[in-house]
């Protein structure tokens, strides 16, 4: 492997990029970017990888949710709290089914780059270049908004610094007591429509009763209290990323200061290309989108490029077929691990591949749709003998109307009520914390399955 540089990625072939007019203009942002402190720091990275290593083991379940793309129009205190609080009730719910911690990662605090399907877009014989996140250009559909503007990276990079400030209050002061948020829990499981679900709830309630009697409460124990909470986004906009990286003062290695987390996507991983060549050499750990093309060759040569010292922890193969594909295509690429005895988290991302166009005219995800993907990746992991780490949904805290489905029964025709999302459909919090009921009863049948041959 070639001697690695955090520029070296600017010979490489791009794609997914904008382009920039204005040079010296892109030029000072970068430097002004670079001068500033990182967003995450090495130490939270290291605590972070060694986590994911004990979920690649089968100790731990990684749980990383958030939004599609980060609006700079929509970026409130409000919203940041709303979607922390459905994860934090997702984790306690997949606590309780996995018997593990969960580790908890938000999209959020940097996905503000968004991958395109094509390089313009026509509205009534108007052509002209594709929305690609707040971070890059604007949502408004006129000449001037579509100019990619590199002065943008500056307003993300404090969008991301405020959230990350937040986040990191929320996860310490208090609000992340687990007394607190199973009573939000409860809040979900008492309406009528959720009845099936309340059985865990119960369960969990008893769980929370035993251990206070027995003097096991928040005041006592800080980890009751608290919370270990990450970032994560897709590393598109690598102007962005290099200016952020960082030098770990203790080590030595080099660090996306950015995110805890980058990935790279299913439209950006070539191995002889930018993005890749960019991630193989900063530390954190490293996501990759893994869709139907993905081959047994094309992932052996990722696995080499991006985990050449097969650290556990380190890379994190996140899967996306759509309901029906993966047996199709999941069996080939963890035969692919197997064979080079690679150590990797396994996710089920299964948004992306189950996104329709609904009869309303709205791109929509079923929420049976999106559940029925989880269901075959738990199934294929479970005849594979392998371990299904972790799941990734887009997701937010409000109260909208964009995936149908689900206990409220979100309709074709809801969907115009709270449309709200720039790029694609994300779960809402009561689908959300739907799906985190139903992931742990796969947990609770695996574990089940498990202690079953082992007796």
């Amino acid at each position: 492997m070639s001697t690695w540089d955090k520029s070296g990625w600017r010979s490489k072939p791009r794609i997914q990029m904008p382009v920039y007019s204005d040079e010296a203009k892109l030029n000072a942002v970068e430097a002004r970017l670079a001068s500033y402190p990182p967003l995450v720091f090495a130490g939270e990275v290291r605590n972070f990888k060694r986590k994911l290593g004990a979920v690649s083991r089968g100790e731990a379940f990684l749980l990383q949710g958030g939004d599609c793309a980060e609006s700079f129009a929509e970026f409130s205190a409000d919203s940041i709290r709303d979607t922390f609080k459905v994860l934090l009730q997702m984790a306690m719910v997949l606590t309780f089914g996995a018997k593990v911690p969960v580790i908890k990662v938000g999209r959020m605090a940097g996905q503000m780059a968004k991958p395109r399907s094509a390089p313009t877009e026509t509205i009534e014989g108007v052509e002209l270049p594709s929305y690609r996140g707040d971070i890059v250009n604007g949502f408004d559909f006129t000449e001037t908004a579509r100019v990619p503007d590199p002065q943008r990276m500056l307003q993300g990079y404090t969008q991301a610094a405020a959230s990350l400030n937040l986040l990191r209050a929320y996860s310490t002061g208090g609000f992340a007591d687990i007394h607190r948020v199973h009573q939000w829990t409860l809040g979900f499981t008492n309406r009528d429509d959720a009845t099936r679900y309340r059985d865990i709830a119960d369960r969990l309630t008893d769980a929370l009763d035993f251990m206070s009697a027995a003097g096991v409460t928040s005041e006592r124990s800080h980890d009751l209290a608290t919370v270990d909470f990450y970032t994560s986004h897709e590393a598109l906009l690598l102007e962005y990323e290099e200016a952020l990286t960082r030098v770990d003062a203790t080590l030595g290695n080099t660090i996306a200061g950015s995110g805890h987390m980058i990935w790279i996507g299913d439209r950006t991983r070539q191995p002889d290309g930018a993005h890749v060549e960019f991630c193989r050499g900063v530390q954190n750990p490293i996501g990759l989108k893994c869709g139907p093309s993905m081959t047994s060759g094309h992932l052996k040569a990722l696995m080499a490029a991006l985990n050449p010292e097969n650290e556990p922890g380190r890379l994190t193969l996140i899967t996306r077929f759509g309901a029906g594909s993966v047996a199709e295509h999941l069996p080939r690429l963890v035969k692919a691990v197997q064979e080079e005895g690679a150590s990797v988290v396994w996710s089920s991302d299964p948004m992306h591949g189950n996104t329709i166009k609904s009869s309303s005219g709205y791109k929509t995800r079923p929420f049976d749709s999106v559940l029925r993907e989880v269901q075959e990746f738990f199934a294929i992991h479970k005849a594979e003998g392998t371990v299904p780490g972790g799941v990734h949904f887009e997701m937010t805290g409000k109260d909208v109307t964009e995936c149908t489905g689900g206990v409220r029964a979100v309709s074709d025709e809801d969907l115009s009520d709270r449309y709200h999302t720039a790029c694609d459909p994300r779960l809402n919090a009561s689908q959300s914390l739907e799906l985190a009921f139903l992931v742990a009863e796969e947990l609770i049948g695996l574990r089940q399955t498990r202690q079953a041959a082992a007796s």
